[in-house]
């Protein structure tokens, strides 16, 4: 007897359709905001490209550590703190379960893991149903929602509906862009296989599978692939490279896993439609390239042994959906703030050869690197036509050369952290999201703000924080890092201004820093924010240079162990104990409200810096 496949029907306010880390952090996002919120990704597991499923290492604003103090912090950071909390070898299927466990257990969000989505069903020109099929259940999902968040990568949510949407270059002219092409093409960036090596510690045979292509050390001779880093190292300054320069690999090469420049697709009329095929045809290139590193001349791989390939292919670039605004080349080099930012990046505009590895006679790369970081206005992260409709990741409204920087997936986070805040804010209101930007553009900054989210060019300046009129003393402080740097709104070194106390060395007993309100009023909740330093990658990755460089267990400079005290008329009405603090963040509620005129944050250790630091106090 057949079978039957249930139908389920539900309703939520926001659903967030993809789970790679864009749309995690939406979904996350959305339903602290509030908002009831549905995320559904058609993996086993969270993560996209940075999943135990293609592993690669996240990247973004911070370019390998080039940048200073441009990491990118909110829930991604909150993420890559607990995961080297528990992760110090950087095991990915861990870090699958570190995204799992965020999406599972947070409050108003319902995940739909395995979970595909077909169509969508529209009321006139709005989104109303997503339609799904879970394969592991056999159930199919009918999914209502006020707000739909495409965070597919494909842009698939928004094809389905009719939004306008993109593929390849612009030409020149369109946008005034002075390295796109003269005309405008259907090219994308390719797909990657990643594989991982490990040192046996003795001579390992490696045998070519008959399917498997064969390259020659002339077809490799502009993709390093022997033992040996090849990272470049600019320091920001813009730079067209030319074919033949070398510095246009802006990677690494080592023997323990690689390499990004295994890549297909980007000439073929339908990246999406012929997946499969490009699938195929990388797992030849990617055995052929290894048969070439261990059978093909001596690279240094002898005693190497191919561990893991993977079999998802990591996508670069598909389409893109169109919104109010498009980011181009233009404002990225400009490090343009928008008066609408939310959102920052900084990784160079990254331009692959279409014909990827099989381009064998040029460099698979050019890097247009810039100085500083840019803003992504909001309306980049909302539908031109659909108005219900909002992105998130990879699709959200650029140009193509923009497009090559703000494709990252640190990038991508903080992009989704902000569409899924504004999801939620749009339901509070009662608005469609572009309604949101023309009304409320200034508490979604700073409700931004407020949760970690740096926005270059905005400090905080919301008046339902008591410690912006505080006075503020300390126990110590050493030059230029004085406790009044904590109500300067900024909460990261920018333009050599630290934005943080730093006290004398913990060496001497523990440090304090004291908050006293101008009158006594109830506080409800106190916002720390410490520094796990946003110059050191704290990222799993699978790339011995990644992960050498990095300290194994917690940023040092992050506060360990503290306390917090609230007084009232010098009398001490509540304290709290702090115990091995694992986030930058730390959110403290005061149960029940209770009236106190002074907040003191007394810092016993941190993860092995000599001094306390922190960035901002808020009082609520």
């Amino acid at each position: 007897m057949k079978k039957p496949v249930r139908c389920l029907e539900k309703r939520f306010d926001v659903v967030v359709i993809g789970g790679g880390l864009s749309g995690v952090c939406a979904a996350v996002a959305s339903a602290r905001g509030g908002a009831r919120t549905a995320i559904v990704q058609a993996r086993s597991v969270f993560g996209g490209n940075g999943s135990s499923e293609i592993k690669m290492h996240i990247v973004g604003a911070g370019c390998h550590m080039a940048k200073s103090n441009n990491s990118e912090t909110g829930i991604l950071m909150e993420l890559l703190l607990e995961n080297k909390r528990r992760n110090p070898y950087h095991a990915f299927p861990v870090w699958d379960s570190v995204l799992w466990e965020k999406v599972r257990f947070q409050e108003n969000l319902e995940s739909f893991l395995n979970t595909a989505v077909s169509d969508v069903e529209m009321e006139g020109d709005r989104i109303a149903v997503a339609v799904c099929y879970q394969n592991t259940t056999e159930t199919a999902f009918r999914l209502s929602a006020g707000i739909f968040i495409d965070a597919t990568g494909h842009g698939t949510i928004g094809v389905l509906a009719g939004a306008e949407s993109r593929k390849g270059s612009e030409s020149r002219r369109e946008f005034g862009e002075p390295t796109a092409p003269e005309e405008a093409n259907g090219y994308t960036m390719g797909n990657t296989l990643m594989f991982q090596a490990v040192d046996r510690g003795e001579p390992v045979r490696f045998v070519k599978p008959s399917w498997a292509y064969g390259f020659s050390e002339e077809d490799l001779k502009h993709r390093h692939h022997y033992n040996c880093s090849a990272a470049f190292s600019d320091g920001g300054v813009f730079t067209e490279f030319k074919e033949g320069d070398a510095k246009s690999l802006p990677e690494f090469s080592t023997m323990d896993a690689g390499y990004w420049w295994i890549e297909l697709g980007g000439d073929r009329a339908d990246i999406i439609a012929e997946g499969e095929e490009i699938r195929d045809e990388l797992l030849k290139c990617v055995y052929g390239v290894w048969d070439h590193i261990k059978n093909c001349g001596d690279h240094g791989a002898a005693n190497y042994d191919l561990e893991w390939v993977g079999m998802v292919p990591g996508y670069r670039e598909s389409r893109r959906l169109v919104g109010d605004y498009l980011l181009n080349e233009n404002d990225v080099r400009g490090n343009r703030v928008f008066e609408d930012a939310v959102a920052y990046g900084g990784w160079p505009m990254d331009g692959h050869v279409p014909g990827g590895i099989m381009a064998f006679r040029i460099y698979p790369s050019k890097i247009y690197n810039f100085d500083g970081v840019y803003t992504i206005p909001y309306r980049c992260f909302y539908s031109r036509n659909v108005p219900n409709l909002m992105m998130a990741g990879r699709d959200i409204s650029t140009t193509k050369m923009a497009f090559g920087s703000t494709r990252v997936m640190g990038t991508c986070a903080v992009g989704g952290q902000a569409a899924g805040t504004a999801a939620a804010l749009a339901v509070r209101h009662g608005c469609t999201p572009r309604e949101l930007g023309t009304r409320h553009i200034a508490e979604l900054q700073q409700t931004l703000l407020k949760e970690d989210c740096y926005i270059p060019g905005l400090s905080n300046s919301d008046p339902a924080d008591l410690a912006r009129a505080a006075s503020v003393a300390a126990t110590s402080h050493i030059p230029g890092c004085g406790p009044e740097q904590v109500q300067s709104g900024v909460t990261r070194m920018v333009d050599g201004k630290s934005n943080c106390w730093e006290s004398k060395p913990l060496a001497a007993g523990a440090q304090s820093l004291a908050l006293t309100l101008a009158k006594p009023a109830v506080l409800k909740e106190i916002r720390l924010v410490f520094d796990p330093n946003l110059t050191q990658d704290i990222m799993p990755s699978i790339t011995s240079i990644v992960k050498e460089r990095q300290v194994k267990g917690m940023p040092p400079e992050l506060v360990k162990d503290y306390s917090l005290t609230l007084y009232r008329g010098g009398r001490k009405v509540h304290s709290l104990e702090v115990r091995d603090n694992c986030r930058r963040l730390n959110v403290l509620a005061v149960p029940g409200g209770i009236e106190a005129d002074r907040v003191e944050a007394t810092v016993q250790s941190t993860y092995g810096h000599p001094s306390a630091r922190i960035f901002e106090v808020r009082i609520y």
